[in-house]
Parts: structure tokens; C-alpha cells; sequence
């Protein structure tokens, strides 16, 4: 593939993974303005945000309106707070990824668009739709404005709408099973995704002892 690595350093230092596969990339500064007609000639545009999550955010903004070439963003784990659905990216790398985990994110932006294709079908459920392809997520027509991890963890909830998850089950399902962090987390994020939801955060609900569930009330109504 050929790549544009957008940072201010060596691929190799924010990226070292990158470094063993047989891609040709080429650097061109953080700061710098993309034209149109140089990204169109890449495959996929890494952002380097592993020094300065800020600057890698304005660059990629700057791509949002100016390309359609897919991007990802290379950002530490203290910084995925930051990644919000308006920095328009396709996917994200931790600079600790490894060249596996590398190859198969790259070649998964590489599928062909055509008119045959068919776009995910949204989750919808108890009024939140989950909009996968767009990372768009609303609540009774109402856009949220998430991080990156509080998306995924709403969409993987609304997915499974009355059932119940361990925060081991959901650390591993949306965090990964290489996550090292601690359940706290989960509670964290839960926390904060009821206070988007606002009127609506009782759509997730805590089971003493247990974990967390999603529509829990009306699905029992339902009795499916």
C-alpha cells in the first residue's frame, strides 16, 4: 500500500510495527496542508498523534472536508478520551501495535466500494440508533457527541439489548482482550455515557454484583 504518514518524527519511532511491513510511506509534516490532489494518490493517511494528540486532531479536521482517502490515527491509550467522532477517521493504532494487528486494520480500509455494496445495518434500540459506518450514534433523534470508546461500548450494548455483561466481559468485548487496565474503567465510561444520554441514562442499568445492561426494563416488558 501506499502510505502518507502525517508527524513531525521518524514512522518508525511513532509506529514502530509499521516499520516491519512491506508498505511505501512517505512523511510529510503535521503542520502541513494536504492538497486534495497529493492524497487522493495514497491508499490511507496516517496522523501521528502520539507526541501531540491536539495537533494530530487539526490535521485530521483539516482532511475531513478536503479528502475521502480513508484515515487512521496513531494515538497513546491516555489520549482515546480525545477521539471524538468529528475527527472524521476511518480507524486508530496504539503505537504499541503490533505488525499484525497493523496489516489487518490497512487492509480492511482497502475494501471496494461500489453500488452493490450494502453499508452495516444500524443497531436500533429502546429509541438509541447506532449508526456503525458513520460513527454516529443518536438517542431519540438526539446526536451524541462521544469518545471513540464510549461509541463502542454504547453500540456494543444496544446490540444486545436486555441482556447483562460482566465489566471482564465488556473489557474484553470493547477494550480488547490485551487491555491491561482495570474494570474501573467500565465504570468510568458507563458513567459518562448516562450523563449523554441524559433523560434517557436509565437505558443502561447496574446489576448489583453483576455488571451492566442495556433496556433491560423494556425488554422484560416485551417478554422476549
Amino acid at each position: 500500500m501506499q502510505l502518507l504518514c502525517l508527524t513531525d518524527r521518524d514512522p518508525a519511532d511513532s509506529l514502530p510495527g509499521l516499520d516491519l511491513l512491506p508498505h511505501e510511506v512517505r512523511t510529510s509534516p503535521l503542520s502541513l496542508r494536504v492538497p486534495e490532489t497529493m492524497a487522493s494518490r495514497f491508499d490511507a493517511i496516517l496522523i501521528d498523534g502520539s507526541l501531540d494528540p491536539r495537533r494530530a486532531r487539526t490535521a485530521s479536521l483539516a482532511l475531513v472536508e478536503a479528502t475521502d482517502t480513508p484515515r487512521v490515527v496513531i494515538l497513546p491509550e491516555v489520549a482515546l478520551p480525545a477521539l471524538t467522532l468529528d475527527w472524521g477517521v476511518r480507524d486508530l493504532l496504539l503505537p504499541t501495535a503490533s505488525p499484525a494487528e497493523i496489516e489487518l486494520r490497512l487492509r480492511l480500509l482497502e475494501r471496494p466500494v461500489s453500488d452493490t455494496d450494502t453499508t452495516p445495518p444500524a443497531v436500533q434500540s429502546a429509541g438509541v440508533v447506532i449508526d456503525e459506518s458513520n460513527f454516529i450514534a443518536r438517542v431519540f433523534g438526539r446526536t451524541l457527541d462521544l469518545t471513540y470508546k464510549e461509541f463502542e461500548l454504547l453500540h456494543f450494548l444496544a446490540g444486545h439489548p436486555g441482556r447483562v455483561f460482566t465489566r471482564d466481559q465488556l473489557l474484553s468485548e470493547v477494550w480488547g482482550t490485551d487491555y491491561f487496565g482495570g474494570t474501573r474503567t467500565v465504570d468510568v465510561h458507563v458513567r459518562r455515557l448516562r450523563a449523554k444520554l441524559g433523560e434517557h441514562e436509565g437505558l443502561i442499568s447496574t446489576v448489583r454484583g453483576v455488571g451492566y445492561g442495556f433496556a433491560r426494563a423494556r425488554y422484560d416488558e416485551d417478554g422476549e
